[in-house]
């Protein structure tokens, strides 16, 4: 079922958990991602991020992700991540996303404030939840950035205070993409955050995280991970599997495999989200 990411956001901080939030680029995403959701009754995010237009067009790939999250047994919101215009913001809200993020992290604060402002109008008309980011997470950097590039608490709660968003983006340290070494996070400059800001916070990135650090990032009042390339890693790795040994498999066997590889990798990554099975149980 269709659903508002506000409303995860809210069941997750009463449950002290966080929201799955899951990147979706081929058909074979959507249906393992709603799979593991229903699977373990737990409800997920469905997203999109505009830089991947160019592989998975939105056009294409936005009704599919509603119509999924219609017809699944589970609340599933569906989100465009990474909205660097708002002409996509706009875009997003016709075809029925139910979030949407605008990302003015690259500019001066008073610019992203600005911008941000502009994206809540187009949301509030919509009634959809609106996501920002303040501070600049890296791809593909490795090792946790510096703490120069990380957020700086006192502009979070600037920016918040003026914005009112719904949820907010932070940088501790995280980057999206493979890391190359093991992430550093900043959980010193997340906890300040935390006790000063009243706003669900995002953590971007995911992949290469610990599940120990997941955890602790919760603790500390994360309520939305962001997780894309172990689901592009998972499908990638299923279809060497299928063509392994000279193997000539069927398109739809691939197919099927690949679903099911993403399955896997959305369940395991649900269970350390939810918080309340031991790490142990995972792993």
């Amino acid at each position: 079922m269709l659903c508002t990411m506000k409303e995860l956001l809210e069941q997750a901080a009463r449950r002290n958990a966080a929201v799955g939030t899951f990147s979706a680029y081929t058909m074979e995403a959507v249906k393992g991602i709603v799979q593991a959701a229903e699977q373990t009754q737990t409800p997920v995010i469905l997203q999109i991020a505009e830089s991947r237009f160019p592989y998975a067009p939105f056009e294409l790939m936005g009704p599919m992700m509603v119509n999924a999250a219609k017809k699944a047994s589970v609340p599933v919101a569906v989100h465009l991540d990474h909205g660097q215009h708002l002409e996509t913001v706009q875009r997003a809200l016709e075809l029925g996303f139910t979030s949407v993020m605008i990302d003015g992290s690259r500019l001066p604060l008073e610019d992203n404030i600005r911008l941000t402002l502009k994206a809540k109008e187009l949301a509030a008309a919509r009634g959809a939840t609106l996501e920002a980011e303040i501070g600049r997470v890296g791809g593909d950097e490795g090792m946790g950035q510096v703490r120069d590039s990380c957020t700086r608490p006192e502009e979070a709660l600037a920016f918040w205070r003026q914005t009112g968003v719904d949820a907010l983006a932070v940088a501790i340290g995280n980057a999206h993409g493979n890391y190359r070494f093991a992430p550093e996070l900043q959980f010193d400059i997340l906890e300040t955050i935390h006790n000063t800001v009243d706003c669900p916070l995002v953590l971007h990135g995911g992949t290469g995280i610990s599940f120990a650090d997941f955890r602790r990032t919760i603790d500390l009042g994360v309520r939305k991970i962001n997780i894309a390339t172990a689901l592009l890693d998972a499908q990638r790795e299923a279809a060497r599997e299928s063509l392994r040994g000279g193997a000539d498999p069927s398109y739809f066997a691939v197919s099927e495999h690949m679903t099911e590889r993403i399955a896997q990798t959305v369940a395991r990554h649900i269970g350390v989200f939810n918080n309340r099975e031991p790490l142990s149980a995972i792993e």
